[in-house]
């Protein structure tokens, strides 16, 4: 007989994250989920009873299950990005909940940065709002392939179906002209239960999945064979004992794709090329390895091969450059501004680099371009031109979200300044071209 542990090993394990404006009803709905699938523990649910009355509610405040802060608490909003865990028999979950409040997006992105889908809420007596724009074109700019509008508080507007199908268009059209791919919308009271886990006896007019189910059944694909395979080295072994006189190997997580025995290979940045000789996994020999699998690649020749290299086949190695341009979300409370010396950490590889150009800031609540800014201040998301010290082999964000993303960060600290995604974004944005300075100009 199948065990409960044997049946969760065996499910599927989806990313998603929660968003939406503030008093949106985000964590409860978070609560809700945890509460309704039975995933929360008697102590957990007693520890919410308890403040629940402390704070005169007669009922527990599902809320307080995901915000843990005690400013979060005492403010009643979401601060943080508070993680959860979860299962049910048909799936494993790890969900971001994120903040509402606009200054801070950045940890929206910080949550749906490996969400493979995002929950989006609205109160159904507001509408879409700034905040809910913002929130579909960050998950857009992340390239997360499913979205859910979940149109809350329909019990304070008497479950109408006309106010829910003018939202639901509204929303729709307008991340469909952002170029998210899939759209789904559906009504609920998180604070009644209704079409959050069991569905909903006062909205007989809507047919579709609750939230839980849409959650347990959407399409997801962990499936990274089929893309451009790279390896980024994280480290050099070379024992150099009397039983491994000879061994050198290359130690990493496989980021995407396949690498097999016998296969060409080309080392970046450097453009040198071998043959895998070997490929070691958990200490046994194997012919094929893959993303995200941990392994030790040994390649035919003896060449110079470090820490922050990338092994990728031959004939399907990216290019190489040290003019990077990207779109970035800025993080930090210091702003980031033109001629800024930066670090740059790309996969396993850290490179000094200089901010060349910030030729655009977006403005998401109508996609508008703000030209030549001059500087990112908390929050931003805009684009970027950066030289690099040293080249890197970064594929476009659109094609991999492994190695096409990167960080900024403060050389002096080590504070991270911006998260970036190298490439266009998304479609509906006019795109502004950076100046073609004279590289003259530059210390490197």
């Amino acid at each position: 007989m199948t065990t409960t542990t044997e049946q969760l090993s065996a499910t599927t394990l989806l990313r998603f994250a929660t968003a939406g404006s503030v008093d949106d009803g985000k964590s409860t709905l978070v609560g809700r989920l945890l509460h309704d699938s039975k995933s929360v523990l008697t102590d957990q649910l007693e520890a919410v009873e308890a403040a629940s009355l402390s704070r005169g509610q007669e009922t527990p405040d599902l809320a307080l299950l995901t915000d843990g802060l005690r400013a979060e608490r005492e403010q009643g909003i979401t601060i943080d990005v508070a993680y959860r865990y979860f299962a049910t028999t048909r799936r494993r979950f790890i969900l971001a909940d994120t903040p509402g409040h606009v200054q801070y997006t950045r940890n929206m992105v910080t949550g749906a940065s490996t969400a493979e889908l995002a929950v989006v809420l609205v109160d159904a007596r507001n509408g879409v709002v700034e905040q809910t724009r913002r929130h579909a074109a960050v998950a857009a700019l992340l390239r997360v392939p499913h979205v859910v509008l979940a149109v809350n508080k329909m019990d304070l507007v008497d479950y109408a179906e006309p106010v829910f199908a003018a939202i639901a268009e509204e929303f729709t059209a307008y991340a469909a002209s952002l170029g998210v791919p899939e759209i789904t919308t559906i009504p609920i009271s998180a604070l009644a239960g209704d079409n959050v886990v069991e569905p909903s006896a006062h909205m007989d007019w809507y047919g579709g999945p609750t939230v839980l189910e849409h959650l347990e059944t959407v399409p997801v694909s962990h499936d990274l064979t089929g893309c451009h395979a790279r390896f980024p080295v994280q480290y050099v072994i070379r024992p150099q004992t009397a039983e491994h006189p000879d061994y050198r190997g290359y130690a990493g997580q496989i980021a995407a794709g396949v690498f097999r025995v016998g296969e060409p290979v080309t080392v970046l940045p450097s453009g040198r090329t071998s043959t895998i000789a070997g490929i070691d996994l958990l200490g046994d020999s194997v012919d094929i390895a893959w993303a995200p699998q941990s392994v030790t690649v040994r390649l035919a020749d003896d060449i110079d091969v470090s820490r922050g290299d990338l092994i990728a086949p031959a004939d399907d190695a990216p290019a190489v450059t040290q003019d990077v341009e990207a779109t970035v979300c800025h993080v930090a409370d210091q702003p980031l501004t033109v001629g800024q010396r930066v670090l740059i950490k790309h996969t396993t590889r850290t490179v000094k680099a200089i901010v060349k150009d910030i030729p655009s800031r977006l403005t998401l609540d109508d996609l508008s371009q703000h030209p030549a800014p001059g500087q990112l201040v908390a929050n931003d998301i805009g684009r970027v031109v950066v030289r690099t010290a040293e080249p890197l082999a970064l594929d476009a964000y659109a094609d991999s979200r492994r190695t096409g993303s990167f960080l900024l960060i403060d050389p002096a600290d080590g504070t991270t300044l911006s998260a970036g995604m190298a490439g266009a974004s998304f479609d509906a944005v006019t795109q502004v071209q950076a100046p073609a300075d004279d590289d003259a100009e530059w210390d490197f």
